[in-house]
């Protein structure tokens, strides 16, 4: 599919604060009982009942804490944010689980996914003409391989070439990989983040 026909995201300030307050309500709930906040999705708007599927990533004093999310949707984005903010807290085995009393010190972001869509390119010189950094989120897969990085990542890697590097590193493979089989795909995130 053509990048300008990616699906756009639209929740409303209401609908992504409803969303916030649920990842802080699932990890809060992590912490007393080891598991995520139930979800009635009848107390949530339309939207938030729908098949989505998002990373939430959460920040203590400006540094990474925890990052888990799906790629592909196959749950209603509620639960999705539920499940995943308890996940990001208590299952990123990059860090020990958060404690009860770091919770209030979190920062939570979500950022909601649009469907993939198959970047065609023969070679990492056309690949890296067509990526958009600041925008385009980019997952790579070939074989065994497989990674991502939200297009949050852009801020950290702003060079279109460093950032294909790193990401084929965090995949495991070697920084000038390529092969005739890889895949690429790429999506746009609506992403915000708690006041905290």
């Amino acid at each position: 599919m053509p990048y300008t026909e990616l699906t756009r995201i639209h929740l409303t300030q209401v609908q992504q604060d409803a969303l916030l307050s649920l990842a802080r309500r699932s990890i809060e709930h992590g912490s007393r009982h080891q598991q995520p906040l139930t979800v009635n999705l009848n107390l949530y708007e339309s939207p938030l009942q729908q098949v989505g599927c998002c990373f939430v990533s959460l920040h203590k004093l400006g540094q990474l804490r925890g990052c888990i999310g799906a790629l592909s949707p196959y749950q209603p984005l509620a639960k999705d944010v539920a499940e995943h903010a308890y996940a990001a807290a208590f299952r990123d085995h990059r860090f020990n689980p958060v404690s009860a009393e770091e919770i209030p010190l979190l920062t939570i972001e979500i950022s909601v996914l649009t469907p993939q869509a198959e970047i065609k390119c023969d070679s990492e010189t056309a690949l890296l003409q067509q990526l958009q950094e600041g925008v385009d989120g980019v997952t790579l897969e070939d074989k065994h391989y497989r990674s991502t990085f939200l297009p949050a990542v852009w801020e950290k890697l702003p060079d279109k070439a460093e950032f294909l590097q790193q990401l084929k590193q965090k995949a495991g493979m070697p920084t000038d990989y390529w092969s005739n089989s890889m895949k690429v795909f790429r999506y746009r995130t609506l992403s915000f983040a708690d006041a905290k």
